[in-house]
């Protein structure tokens, strides 16, 4: 009998566990345009490797799309290409408004979810991938930052209201993925959260607010992990946010340590895995390198990758972090 809702829960909790709970998660690009296929791939992924937590890891465009925005889909393991972005300049932001629960590229994702859940939710908690306000507006624009950078300069009331449209299509959408029987959201900014590539006080003027208003809204959902995408995080930003699972990418530069953001929110995290390096390192350098993530950590963390793993990474590496807290002690 699976023991994985359990370990999650307890690990989230920070209580003891008899190991620690693992997921790892990767696209397949040719399988992400259909509910159909989405929740195969998704259960073929779990049968293979037995995670104690699955992510649904959607194509990135499902919720622009209800927006009309167009994508060519791939035909072979790379992201699609837009074909359309509904947000040309900076006056397109006024014309905004919430989109269509009902609309297919949602309906998709909500499919794939009872689907999954269907056959194996007795069993292992599925999270769903939501993007956060922001990301989604950048989507809108046909990218991640410029030109909404350059929008938001020109018109800021216009992406104040723009945003307050999008919460609203992002909060209903997550509502129905739990009501579908998602345990909780995988909430990604995409890289709006790193200092890299986006200034702090754009952040704190356009993300955090409308991050707060969706995530305040499902308090009641078990599992709420915030994923900071990309390099020199600045997580301090976040400490205050209502989750309880904190993702991102430990290895990166410039990002805390997973000790370092346990202690400093008291909130369980999800990371530790090198994901960028696991198509190429041994199972030994693979135990070392999860034991050292985790080295002033008893307990409150899930390992996993600090975001997707490569499309094509073969089977075998993919189970070996899964192999490496199956020895653990």
């Amino acid at each position: 009998m699976s023991m994985s809702k359990e370990r999650l829960a307890a690990a989230i909790a920070g209580e003891d566990v008899d190991r620690p709970p693992i997921s790892l998660w990767r696209h397949n690009f040719l399988r992400e345009w259909s509910a159909a296929d989405l929740a195969d791939e998704t259960l073929s992924l779990y049968a293979r490797f037995d995670w104690d937590l699955i992510k649904l890891n959607c194509r990135w465009s499902y919720l622009p799309e209800a927006w009309g925005n167009r994508y060519e889909p791939p035909s072979e393991q790379k992201f699609q290409r837009v074909l359309h972005a509904v947000v040309q300049e900076p006056a397109d932001l006024d014309r905004i408004e919430p989109a269509d629960a009902k609309h297919p590229a949602l309906l998709e994702q909500l499919e794939a979810i009872e689907t999954v859940v269907k056959a194996v939710g007795h069993e292992v908690d599925l999270i769903h991938t939501v993007f956060s306000p922001l990301a989604v507006a950048g989507l809108l624009t046909g990218g991640a930052q410029q030109p909404l950078l350059a929008y938001a300069e020109e018109n800021p009331e216009g992406l104040d209201r723009a945003l307050e449209a999008i919460r609203e299509t992002i909060l209903a959408h997550t509502l129905d993925a739990l009501d579908r029987g998602a345990t909780g959201v995988f909430f990604a900014p995409l890289p709006w959260t790193s200092l890299d590539l986006v200034p702090a006080e754009v952040y704190a003027r356009f993300g955090v607010p409308h991050d707060l208003w969706v995530l305040e809204r499902i308090q009641d959902a078990p599992i709420r992990a915030l994923h900071i995408c990309g390099n020199d995080i600045a997580a301090e930003r976040f400490h205050d946010y209502p989750i309880n699972l904190f993702s991102w990418d430990d290895r990166g530069e410039g990002n805390p340590t997973m000790g370092a953001l346990a202690r400093a929110t008291g909130r369980a995290v999800m990371a530790g895995v090198p994901h960028r390096r696991i198509h190429k390192i041994d199972a030994g350098a693979m135990e070392t390198a999860m034991r050292e993530a985790v080295a002033d950590l008893d307990r409150g963390y899930v390992f996993a990758g600090g975001c997707a793993t490569g499309a094509v990474v073969a089977d075998e590496r993919m189970r070996c972090p899964r192999d490496v807290v199956e020895r653990w002690a």
